[in-house]
């Protein structure tokens, strides 16, 4: 009985305590830090231990700390709905949600800024400027920031690209000029979707933001688009698939094989895909097709529930 107690009361110890049961109070200070000892963090760590997912964090203002609780569990795409009142871009799902506050400098140009500044410091140990992403570890990986227009796109589309200064300014902007084969990928990649007109965008050969176009007519009344123009397209899950019968998430033939045929398609152009409006619930259905549409190569999973997407949760067994 002794040989079983002990192990158990050790786990329960790290349990409840949170540390091992023979650290000494010393030691414990030590691992606490109590003498405030600069020796144990560096400029860069503020994302550090973060590993990047292919997870779009869909309505992310909603959440408590909009940008940075889908920073904190590694989602590589954000996205936030602007509404242009008086000059200013505010941020909500609807009118009714707006305050003068909530703003999208304040909630997401200025906050991406800073995690921007603290991954690249100046100091006497950088000899040249760095261009470094949000992610500590994991520097090159752009982040994805989707700007919905909700309100005019023509009127409110200028606003939006006057509103990424800060950003451009710096030379964090992913971007494309006459002579590219590719985007110039940078520490932010800023996707016009909503009401952004796409005559504001396609036509400028030299530009530092893009558009996300529909995936089922890429091949038709969208067939020139390339992915220069749209690095990333998406669409309504819905309105393609339907509903998936199955509440593990498994699709019908049907389903199935129009998946791959838009995936195809989409890569093919050297586009990636994005499908939002998925169920929700049951969550054994949403964790299914989420697990569908990574397997069959969708880009980035759409998600409400970051937490769980990213697999911090007891409802994410899959990845």
């Amino acid at each position: 009985m002794k040989a079983f107690l002990t192990p158990l009361l050790a786990f329960l110890a790290v349990a409840v305590y949170g540390v091992p049961p023979d650290v000494s109070s010393t030691l414990q200070n030590i691992l606490d830090n109590t003498h405030g000892s600069d020796l144990y963090t560096y400029p860069t760590d503020l994302t550090r231990g973060i590993v990047p997912k292919p997870i779009h964090s869909h309505n992310d203002y909603w959440r408590d700390l909009p940008f940075y609780s889908a920073l904190s569990v590694g989602c590589v795409s954000i996205e936030a709905d602007v509404w242009l009142y008086n000059g200013t871009l505010h941020i909500g799902h609807e009118p009714s949600a707006l305050t003068q506050s909530r703003t999208f400098a304040s909630l997401y140009i200025d906050p991406i800024l800073d995690v921007l500044q603290r991954e690249n410091p100046v100091s006497s140990f950088v000899t040249s400027p760095t261009k470094n992403g949000v992610f500590d570890g994991y520097s090159t990986q752009t982040l994805y920031l989707f700007v919905d227009v909700k309100t005019p796109g023509e009127e409110t589309w200028p606003y939006v690209v006057n509103a990424l200064e800060p950003l451009r300014s710096a030379g964090f902007l992913s971007s494309v000029n006459a002579s590219s084969t590719s985007v110039n990928y940078g520490a932010v990649t800023v996707i016009g979707t909503g009401n952004t007109p796409l005559d504001q965008v396609q036509p400028l050969d030299s530009r530092d933001y893009f558009y996300d176009a529909p995936i089922p007519t890429l091949d038709s009344s969208f067939a020139n688009i390339t992915s220069l123009v749209s690095p990333i397209a998406s669409t309504d899950f819905a309105a393609s698939f339907g509903t998936v019968q199955n509440t593990t998430g498994a699709f019908n033939d049907s389903q199935l094989g129009l998946l791959r045929e838009q995936i195809g398609m989409a890569h093919g152009k050297g586009i990636k895909v994005r499908y939002w409006d998925q169920p929700a619930w049951p969550i054994s259905l949403r964790n299914g097709v989420w697990k569908q549409l990574f397997d069959e190569g969708a880009d980035l999973i759409n998600a409400d529930d970051v937490t769980a997407a990213a697999g911090f949760s007891d409802y994410s067994n899959y990845w």
